[in-house]
């Protein structure tokens, strides 16, 4: 069947499915029949011949008709809207939104002469009703009433223009990037958590006049090692990693009796032996000790208000706490991937599962209870940030996907696509494309549920922080879905309604009095940054990417107003290993190298020298400094040229405030190279603690220069 067959073509196109796309050089690139036909497999669309790809196309035709009202209509606040409603043939109808406030509004019926159609044996009418402009945000109900009948779907009136939080008082604000991780103290468990966090915010507002901590995603891993080291590949977008419980800030802890105080005390002692002298985060050995001792806590008991707080954080939160908590217990004794369990315990509303639950209400109970104290830290931390006077407070990352035999595909196995991944077309830095390994969620699903899983994620993420980021924000427009048993390059792009997700995010962002940075590099599409901008998302931009097309960097008064800018980013080295060449150097070392290593050595001199002439041709490297070529200065320039950008929200890493060198993450390796399990390290390699970050001058100077300040403290 030939790609230009217009039932193919029609099924592709109701499906957002690319059949072109342009790749990296600019190529028109088409994709093969092959592809789209195992693309809306997986969407459970069969048009492996053509009648089957004919009765497809007559069902989707048929679809709208056989609903009353479609699943759900997101509209721009001040937008007029339509909504198509079918009925009996000849019966009256009426439609009104019942607001979610209880008041209700009344639409009036337009013209439409689409003709009447038989849809299986009855005679079925349709009828167009329009939407008052004026309707106010939020969550509403369509109600449709024909023949004694009453019919109801969502409406969700979004924000035009999100913008910034009135917190920010309409002023630039910048702030610090880290992995929170990798920021450990002397009190923690051998990872940062959050209490580190709460005490990293606090210093950055009172002793760096920072307006936000950006961390990397806090989602839930695995719950039991080994845990998967990436934070971008979680378990479930909807939990939190109990990893970053600090235990001894459980409220709990305060009232142990002697015993188990010394059975904690005996597990830390004895972790502390296991990973003193370890140039790595130890993940696995910091949870196990960790688990151990917040099991102590949860069998100790809770005062009967505490009891009831946490009872009613159960009822709040619902099933989905349920499964989730079921699933971490399922875990435990079947396996890590939930695809290879029993048949009857891989559906979460199986009877077998319930019977599994009711015998396991105490573990089950005890996982609960980790997201209950991850919760109530979590809003400890963002809190400590607001009262040290930050505007914004903790901004959170919100990670692209979820590992497929996690906690969220056996929960909504349902809304993820089955035989298709996620990943990226060819590129210059992956000239074979790649493939992440996460499914996709189906947009039509999405659309069925009223979006409620995306809006779910976003109001659980947005509960206790100031601020989100969206990594690859252009998912949410389109992702490159990757059939099975084909490689990255054999994808395509797949459409989702960005207008219902984006509206969705910045409504929830609105209520929430959160700002939102959307995470844009890469291969995108203008009118994607120009909808983002109208939208009142803030973009991102990074200093190396900045470059004109004769190669110089791009003058700072022409980078966007509405972005967060940065010298450097979480997907690149730290600046004094970029500016030393390591990753080059790393990347050889790796075998990942495609041209010699001098010549990629030059070219990226290349490319430095481009950037320090542009330093010093603006004024923000002295000759002096130019010449001596000194790493920290080069850096303070850059940082001191981000500060002359009309951004509205500037960010420096924190590895940069210190002068770390090495990489967190190496694109394209698993365990050749440590990924995520880096820790905060000064500029000779030796890791540093939170303390030692707190007495940094390296760290004043930095901060010195993002607050514009003439005077910077001595260098010794």
């Amino acid at each position: 069947m030939a790609l230009n067959d217009p039932l193919l073509a029609e099924l592709a196109e109701h499906f957002g499915i690319a059949s072109e796309f342009w790749d990296w050089k600019g190529r028109q690139t088409q994709i093969s029949d092959e592809t789209i036909i195992a693309v809306l497999k997986s969407l459970e669309i069969d048009a492996s011949t053509p009648e089957r790809a004919q009765d497809a196309v007559e069902e989707l035709r048929m679809r709208p008709w056989r609903r009353k009202l479609p699943a759900c209509v997101v509209l721009e606040q001040g937008q007029p809207g339509w909504v198509n409603v079918h009925v009996t043939s000849g019966a009256g109808a009426s439609l009104y939104i019942r607001l979610e406030n209880g008041e209700a509004r009344d639409t009036w019926q337009t013209t439409n002469d689409s003709p009447d159609r038989e849809v299986d044996g009855q005679w079925i009418g349709e009828a167009t009703f329009q939407l008052p402009a004026d309707l106010p945000l939020g969550y509403h109900r369509l109600v449709l009433r024909s023949q004694d009948v009453e019919v109801e779907s969502s409406l969700i009136i979004t924000p035009s223009f999100l913008g910034l939080p009135a917190s920010m008082n309409d002023r630039r604000i910048w702030g610090y990037a880290t992995q929170l991780y990798s920021v450990r103290s002397r009190e923690s468990w051998g990872v940062g958590d959050l209490t580190d966090l709460a005490d990293l915010s606090v210093w950055s507002a009172t002793q760096q006049f920072a307006g936000y901590v950006l961390v990397n995603p806090l989602h839930a891993a695995q719950p039991q090692p080994p845990l998967e080291p990436s934070p971008y590949l979680p378990t479930s977008r909807m939990y939190v990693n109990p990893l970053y419980i600090r235990t001894e800030a459980v409220e709990e802890y305060a009232t142990l009796g002697d015993d188990e105080r010394k059975q904690i005390a005996k597990l830390r002692k004895k972790l502390r032996k296991e990973i003193d002298g370890a140039d790595q985060i130890l993940r696995n050995e910091s949870w196990a000790a960790k688990a151990e001792a917040l099991q102590i806590i949860f069998e100790a008991g809770r005062k009967p208000a505490r009891e009831m707080a946490f009872n009613d954080f159960i009822r709040r939160e619902g099933r989905q706490l349920r499964d989730f908590a079921t699933w971490c217990a399922l875990y435990e004794v079947h396996g890590v991937d939930w695809r290879t369990w029993p048949a009857e315990l891989q559906r979460p509303t199986s009877p077998e599962v319930a019977e599994f639950h009711r015998a396991n209400q105490g573990r089950v109970r005890f996982y609960k209870w980790l997201q209950w104290i991850a919760e109530n830290q979590m809003s400890s931390t963002q809190q400590a940030a607001r009262d040290a006077g930050m505007p914004i407070g903790i901004v959170s990352d919100l990670a692209v996907g979820v590992n497929a035999s996690g906690a969220e595909t056996w929960m909504m196995s349902d809304v993820f696509a089955q035989g298709c991944t996620v990943g990226a077309p060819p590129d210059a830095y992956s000239q074979l494309g790649q493939d992440w390994g996460q499914p996709p969620w189906r947009p039509d699903r999405l659309a069925d549920l009223a979006y409620a899983p995306f809006r779910q994620m976003v109001q659980g993420v947005l509960r206790h922080a100031g601020g989100l980021r969206v990594d690859h924000i252009i998912g949410l427009f389109r992702l490159w879905w990757v059939p099975q048993g084909k490689s990255a390059k054999e994808g395509t792009y797949v459409r989702y309604d960005h207008d219902a997700l984006i509206g969705i995010l910045a409504l929830e962002a609105h209520r929430a009095q959160a700002l939102v940075i959307g995470e844009d590099l890469g291969t995108v599409q203008p009118w994607v940054r120009d909808y983002l901008s109208r939208r009142g998302i803030l973009g991102t931009s990074v200093m190396w990417f900045e470059m004109e097309a004769d190669g110089q960097p791009t003058p700072p008064e022409h980078w966007r107003e509405y972005a967060m800018s940065s010298v450097t980013t979480h997907d690149l080295p730290p600046t004094s290993g970029y500016l030393a060449g390591d990753h080059i150097r790393l990347r050889d070392q790796l075998g990942m190298l495609t041209e010699s290593l001098e010549s990629e050595l030059e070219h990226g001199r290349a490319e430095q020298q481009a950037m320090i002439e542009g330093l010093r041709n603006h004024g923000a490297l002295s000759e002096e400094d130019y010449q001596s070529r000194d790493v920290e200065q080069i850096t303070l320039a850059m940082h001191r040229m981000l500060t002359w950008t009309p951004s509205k929200v500037l960010n420096a890493a924190l590895v940069d405030a210190v002068g770390d060198r090495r990489t967190q993450n190496q694109p394209g390796t698993i365990d050749e190279y440590p990924n995520w399990r880096v820790p905060l390290s000064g500029p000779d390699g030796a890791p540093m603690l939170l303390e030692d970050v707190f007495a940094s001058e390296r760290a004043s100077r930095l901060a010195a220069v993002m607050n514009g300040y003439s005077q910077m403290p001595e260098q010794r």
